[in-house]
């Protein structure tokens, strides 16, 4: 898959292609049928498939000061959508010169000069331009004017329930990564580098990993049983462990961290590039009266997460 950041930087042989449109926080089982559509019409039409996206995401350009509420910042997205099998990925900078651009000149300068679209994609809800004024029936117009065709997904449901972005974090707000995972279509993942901690898990025999949070949502916070993928380096490969994701008030810390153990491996992971998949929260944070109370609750948690990750049946669920 090509990336680029510019649509000047666009090879010849990516134009003409069959994009899909939209943020695709997550890309969820919603997303997926939107990005099917666009690769499926590129197939038909022998054109390469690709979605267009912004690079930051434009909640987070419109109001810098929220919270951070992305499912997928973008290395974690690019593999995503990467697994959807697209020929280009389009991530172009939101800036104010974006946030100003009409709806028509969207259309024109960037869809149709600078990516030579033939087909586009958008869910049934997709807004575009400057004040959101661009919908799918002015891309219908514009289509017929220009000459590019335009498909709209309509809302994609499963037993009544939408799959949104919006619904995925509240399972994750609510300690339910099973019902994120059964939306996304794979599990959450934190993915970022491994950055040095406190080291106080060595001295009680539970060695962690730490990761920021960075831009990724905020899940519940407590214990979880998760799955490990460490990216690079000589121990690269997948773990499964326990993991802490909190403010750690045993040591009255305040920012928070995700820290995970990684059942039966030994060795150093610093500055290795991890993808920490959350499968099932197990409890809440709490803080505990000394190390030895720490020590006996980590290695309850650890057996329950052990036992629960025996039961992974399906990329996102898990066996009754």
């Amino acid at each position: 898959m090509h990336v680029i950041r510019h649509t000047q930087d666009m090879a010849t042989a990516d134009r003409g292609g069959a994009f899909a449109l939209g943020n695709f926080d997550g890309v969820h089982l919603g997303h997926q049928q939107v990005i099917g559509q666009a690769s499926s019409i590129a197939s038909q039409n022998s054109v390469p498939s690709g979605v267009l996206i912004f690079e930051p995401h434009p909640q987070q350009f419109f109001f810098p000061d929220k919270p951070f509420f992305r499912l997928t910042p973008f290395r974690a997205k690019t593999r995503l959508l990467e697994a959807q099998g697209l020929d280009v990925l389009a991530a172009l900078p939101f800036d104010a010169n974006m946030a100003e651009r009409s709806a028509e000149s969207f259309i024109g300068d960037i869809l149709v000069a600078g990516l030579g679209a033939s087909h586009i994609v958008v869910g049934y809800d997709f807004r575009f331009g400057k004040g959101r004024a661009g919908d799918g029936a002015l891309l219908e117009k514009m289509g017929r004017e220009l000459g590019f065709g335009v498909t709209i997904v309509e809302e994609v449901t499963d037993e009544g329930e939408t799959y949104s972005s919006t619904r995925i974090r509240e399972c994750l707000h609510a300690g339910d990564p099973q019902g994120a995972a059964r939306l996304l279509g794979h599990w959450w993942s934190v993915e970022t580098h491994i950055v040095t901690g406190d080291q106080r898990g060595r001295t009680i025999g539970f060695p962690t990993i730490n990761l920021p949070l960075e831009e990724h949502v905020e899940p519940a916070l407590g214990v979880y049983a998760v799955l490990i993928e460490i990216e690079d380096g000589p121990h690269e490969g997948s773990y499964k462990g326990v993991a802490n994701i909190g403010r750690r008030p045993t040591f009255n810390k305040s920012d928070v961290l995700l820290e995970a153990h990684l059942f039966d491996f030994e060795g150093d992971l610093y500055g290795a590039h991890a993808a920490v998949s959350f499968v099932e929260y197990l409890r809440p944070e709490r803080k505990f009266d000394g190390l030895d109370s720490l020590k006996a609750q980590i290695a309850l948690d650890s057996e329950q997460a052990r036992e629960r990750l025996k039961k992974v049946a399906k990329p996102w669920e898990l066996a009754q």
